[in-house]
């Protein structure tokens, strides 16, 4: 059974999945190799607690109890060598975690579970250095930002691993109230950021074409698919309407629409321009230095309100396909 864990890498997603794990109970130790980092976490996972009691996500009870939780650790070695499971997320340098995973395979329990934060490098090149009876215990975990509000977590099932390992996964998952899914080949994005990835790449081509403003393209994607996708998917969304009209659409649209197999080049003018969204005060939209905090805010509440209101429509037994 899981109990200990261990989270290396102490910036945006590997706090928010040590924070996740810790507000269900667990005894966490998150490490970096930057010891300034790991003084400044501690004071922002206990900022980012506090907000998710003032939103009624959480009892203010469970702040102490979260805090108590997580120990911050720059020896690696300290950081993992009791622990049954260890996820990275420590920047997207195939060579980085080659070795890092070399180093966990050499100091760590055989029995304990390595898993990686990744979505755009092969666990089959992430696993090249360890021996084949870890590689029976590596997969990758993938989470959705912020870690310990987005339900979704991806679990690669890529046939390294024996069912009763990823078993053991995935209830550990399910102890943390996420909605997992299995991922069943080793693709570049799995399953959700290739979603993602397909819609946004029609919206930066609107855009590029004068076609809507982006407040009326964001607009048209909140309370048209996105209203729907908030409560259902997009297979259950055909079925409703019909596959005979999605198919006559499809011929339609999908000739106009943008094939692109590269970044828009409106994106990569406004990488050049320096205007990177939020971070610059500026992207398609602007933000003003002093209102930066509260917009993040208001970003992050609205994740909180769909979370609580998801708890009841979630399926408790999905459509069957067979």
């Amino acid at each position: 059974m899981i109990k200990k864990i261990a989270v290396l890498g102490a910036g945006t997603m590997g706090q928010s999945i040590a924070e996740n794990f810790a507000i269900h109970g667990y005894d966490v130790n998150l490490y970096d190799v930057d010891e300034d980092r790991l003084r400044n976490v501690e004071n922002e996972i206990k900022t980012d607690l506090e907000f998710l009691a003032e939103e009624g996500y959480i009892e203010h009870s469970v702040i102490a109890e979260t805090m108590n939780n997580i120990h911050y650790c720059s020896d690696i070695k300290k950081a993992v060598v009791d622990r049954d499971f260890i996820t990275e997320s420590i920047p997207e340098i195939l060579e980085l975690k080659q070795e890092t995973f070399k180093l966990l395979d050499d100091i760590c329990p055989e029995q304990t579970i390595f898993t990686s934060n990744t979505s755009s490098l092969g666990l089959n090149d992430m696993m090249a250095l360890v021996s084949e009876n870890r590689k029976k215990r590596m997969m990758v975990t993938h989470y959705y930002n912020p870690a310990h509000i987005m339900p979704i977590v991806e679990l690669s099932y890529f046939g390294n691993m024996p069912e009763e390992v990823y078993q053991e996964v995935e209830s550990l998952f399910k102890s943390i109230k996420k909605q997992y899914i299995k991922v069943l080949k080793d693709v570049p994005g799995l399953v959700a950021n290739r979603i993602q990835q397909g819609i946004a790449r029609e919206v930066f081509s609107i855009i590029e074409q004068g076609i809507a403003e982006p407040e009326d393209v964001d607009k048209a994607l909140m309370f048209g698919p996105a209203f729907r996708y908030a409560t259902t998917g997009q297979l259950e969304v055909a079925d409703m309407g019909g596959l005979d009209i999605w198919s006559v659409v499809g011929d339609n649209l999908l000739k106009v629409m943008d094939n692109r197999t590269e970044a828009n080049p409106l994106l990569r003018e406004k990488v050049k321009e320096g205007k990177l969204g939020a971070k610059t005060g500026e992207g398609f939209f602007k933000y003003k230095p002093e209102t930066l905090a509260q917009t993040r805010n208001d970003f992050t509440k609205r994740l909180i309100h769909q979370l609580k209101v998801s708890q009841n429509y979630i399926k408790k037994e999905p459509i069957s396909t067979k």
